[in-house]
């Protein structure tokens, strides 16, 4: 047992860690998870500037993914509908309807320039081992821009989620330059779909937001849907509608959907009803409105953490100024070897140390002779010679000798010694060339990737106000049931949302949402909605018959849990709403009693908890009472 017990904790760690890290989180440095950023590795490695068949490149990502064709294609789809970093032709499917895409064989894709511009280098990439040790694959994209926050993830692991929203790509690197001036940012998401979203208590992307669609309410009997809330696709949207039609809660007398590049849902209202009095209905009871929780989850350094977007935004900043200073020193040093074999190129040719080698009979003189040559000019050579840069010379051909402008190659070597410049200049401030790098962008990309949502605030529509009371509320005596799925008499009208007191004959008292059909007694002294500020007045008998009398209210309860407002034993006798009452309790007959009834005012009493006992009215036993109206 103890074999079997390690056994599995082993194992299920082990699955556990692949899931969080390989599967399901994506990673801060490229926000990608695996499978996306292989397919984007396939797409690199692919890349000719032409659409390649969707199912090729399926079968490329093969090489690298383990789990199956099927879940890179619906991972493809996604990358594909972002319209980031990858560019389609063909039906991916359509995010406001929910129709799929066509069969992987039809579509075609190919990658965006945004790709090229942000992600892939792969001088400085590191690579490791696929899962079969055939090929190597990016551990992590030198992504240049905060591409998790800018594409949004959903993820679900062993005891972890992760759902983070997406972001506007323009609003994202202006943040990154914020960042580099050392500036406060705010962050905030934004859909595709459009609609509106309340940030209030988005809590840098670890709280929560209400996401609405926008309505047009201009013509008093229709309703158009222009914009859907985020995770809404109009065929949803339109089942939530239908679902709250049939349960009674608005009234309509039949939707159409015209979606097709946007969204355009057609809701026509029922006779009477106008479009003014159904927008809180649709926000309550429908996926016009709904809130979204989410947690910024990445994989950072190997592990799981919970981060802020602010956080994210700085981790990528650093890291674009890293990757820029990398790319810098990339080039310098190849313009350092370019500048290098035109200088050992210009001195073989212009000194014409190739005639040093006319008359060697073996490689070795040969390689000597041209040290020897090269050697007279050295203080033109920056730096030490190889037998590398000596075969080079070798393979220049006699024709580009004789052919050889020196104009032109001092103009060449002119121009790799001021971009050397500029890159040592570019070295020394390296935070400006960030921020031009990320202005230029802007510039190029601004008009691509405008603000979809509209941020405002709004208060979530509480669905008890927003029901509409068309339900009759019923009570039988004889049966003693109450609901509106009940004959006898009528008592108000109810929504299904409301909440309905009850006091019975016995003074046991509860509240119930509004029932279909609930046994209640066939005595009953009070029902109506709950209001916290209504003071009521009873006279009970006690279980001597002694009359007391308590004024109360009714404003903590828990739903559909029985209380008593007389102790055990007695049984009320009175009970009234109405103020401004006097009581008149009468007292059982004895000998020699000739005072039978007595008048109190029942405001000369104050209210207390329904909990309390009251106030006793008398020492003798009563018969009954009566409230009567206090004369103005």
């Amino acid at each position: 047992m103890a074999y079997v017990d390690s056994l599995f904790e082993k194992n299920y760690l082990e699955y556990a860690s692949y899931t969080i890290k390989d599967r399901a989180v994506p990673h801060i440095n490229d926000g990608l998870k695996p499978v996306q950023r292989r397919i984007l590795h396939s797409l690199f490695e692919m890349d000719d500037g032409r659409f390649h068949k969707v199912a090729n490149v399926v079968g490329n990502t093969m090489k690298y993914h383990p789990h199956g064709d099927q879940s890179i294609f619906d991972a493809l789809v996604l990358l594909a509908i972002k319209e980031m970093f990858i560019d389609r032709q063909g039906n991916f499917g359509n995010i406001f309807t929910g129709d799929v895409a066509s069969a992987a064989r039809y579509i075609e894709c190919r990658l965006t320039p945004l790709a090229r511009e942000v992600l892939h280098n792969p001088e400085i990439t590191t690579y490791e081992d696929t899962y079969d040790g055939r090929n190597r694959e990016p551990v992590t994209f030198p992504a240049r821009i905060p591409v998790l926050l800018a594409m949004g993830a959903e993820g679900i692991a062993s005891a972890m989620t992760t759902r983070i929203l997406p972001h506007n790509l323009i609003e994202l690197m202006q943040a990154q330059i914020a960042c580099i001036k050392r500036k406060k940012f705010e962050l905030y998401p934004d859909f595709f779909t459009g609609g509106q979203i309340d940030v209030s208590e988005y809590n840098d992307g670890n709280g929560k937001v209400l996401v609405r669609a926008v309505l047009d309410t201009e013509d008093p009997k229709r309703i158009v849907v222009r914009e859907l809330p985020f995770g809404s696709t109009s065929e949803t949207l339109i089942a939530s509608i239908e679902d709250a039609a049939k349960k009674g809660k608005l009234k309509i007398s039949g939707i159409s959907d015209f979606t097709a590049e946007r969204a355009e849902i057609e809701i026509r209202l029922a006779r009477g009803v106008h479009s003014q009095d159904t927008v809180d209905a649709l926000y309550a009871f429908t996926d016009c409105e709904k809130s979204i929780s989410v947690s910024l989850l990445v994989i950072k350094e190997k592990r799981p953490h919970i981060m802020g977007a602010t956080d994210v935004v700085t981790h990528n900043t650093e890291q674009l100024v890293e990757v820029l200073e990398a790319d810098l020193k990339i080039e310098q040093g190849k313009l350092h070897d370019r500048l290098h074999a035109k200088t050992l190129e210009q001195i073989f040719i212009e000194n014409r140390v190739y005639k040093d080698i006319e008359e060697k009979k073996t490689a070795d003189a040969v390689t000597k002779a041209i040290f020897k040559g090269l050697d007279k000019h050295k203080s033109k050579i920056r730096r030490q010679i190889t037998d590398d840069d000596i075969e080079t010379l070798l393979r220049i051909p006699i024709r580009r000798i004789s052919r050889y402008d020196i104009d032109r190659a001092k103009e060449e070597m002119k121009d790799i010694q001021k971009r050397l410049k500029e890159i040592a200049a570019h070295l020394k401030n390296i935070r400006n060339y960030a921020v031009a790098y990320l202005e230029g962008l802007i510039k190029t990309y601004e008009k691509d990737y405008p603000r979809h949502t509209e941020i405002i605030s709004f208060e979530k529509v509480d669905v008890r106000e927003a029901a509409q009371r068309n339900l009759n509320l019923y009570y039988n005596k004889s049966t003693g049931y109450i609901g509106h799925a009940v004959s006898g008499n009528s008592l108000f009208e109810v929504s299904p949302y409301d909440r309905v007191l009850v006091i019975r004959s016995s003074g046991a008292w509860s509240v119930h949402d509004a029932p279909d059909k609930l046994f209640i007694d066939k005595g009953m002294l009070f029902c109506g909605f709950i209001d916290k500020d209504r003071i009521f007045t009873l006279v009970y008998r006690d279980n001597k018959g002694i009359p007391y009398l308590k004024r109360f209210t009714i404003d903590a309860f828990i739903l559909n849990r029985g209380y008593n407002l007389v102790p055990e034993g007695g049984r009320p006798i009175k009970l009234t709403t109405d103020l401004k009452q006097d009581i008149v309790v009468e007292y059982k007959p004895k000998p020699r009693v000739r005072i039978l009834e007595e008048t109190f005012d029942c405001e000369a009493y104050p209210v207390r908890g329904n909990k309390a006992k009251g106030y006793k009215l008398a020492n003798r036993e009563a018969k009954g009472a009566k409230f009567i109206a206090q004369e103005s």
